[in-house]
């Protein structure tokens, strides 16, 4: 399945609870699509999430769904190792 990176651009700090994330979970089942990992800004203001999904047509439903930012997609290939690229 292909890979994709999210950038969300929240206007104050996102924080989640438990029910919030299983809604997530569950909206993003229906569509499809599985979250792998997410990085969040220094000034905590922007996420980087790596997803799994059929297409990016699927996140921006599940984001929609979900009323959270998706607000750049970009497909990326598989994850290369650091040392396999050089310093």
């Amino acid at each position: 399945m292909p890979l994709y990176v999210i950038e969300r651009r929240f206007a104050e700090q996102l924080e989640l609870q438990g029910e919030d994330v299983r809604m997530i979970d569950a909206i993003n089942a229906d569509e499809g699509v599985s979250w792998l990992f997410s990085f969040i800004s220094a000034d905590k203001l922007r996420t980087y999430c790596l997803y799994e999904a059929p297409s990016p047509d699927a996140i921006v439903e599940a984001a929609r769904r979900a009323n959270v930012p998706a607000d750049e997609i970009v497909e990326v290939s598989k994850f290369v190792p650091a040392e396999l690229i050089g310093s």
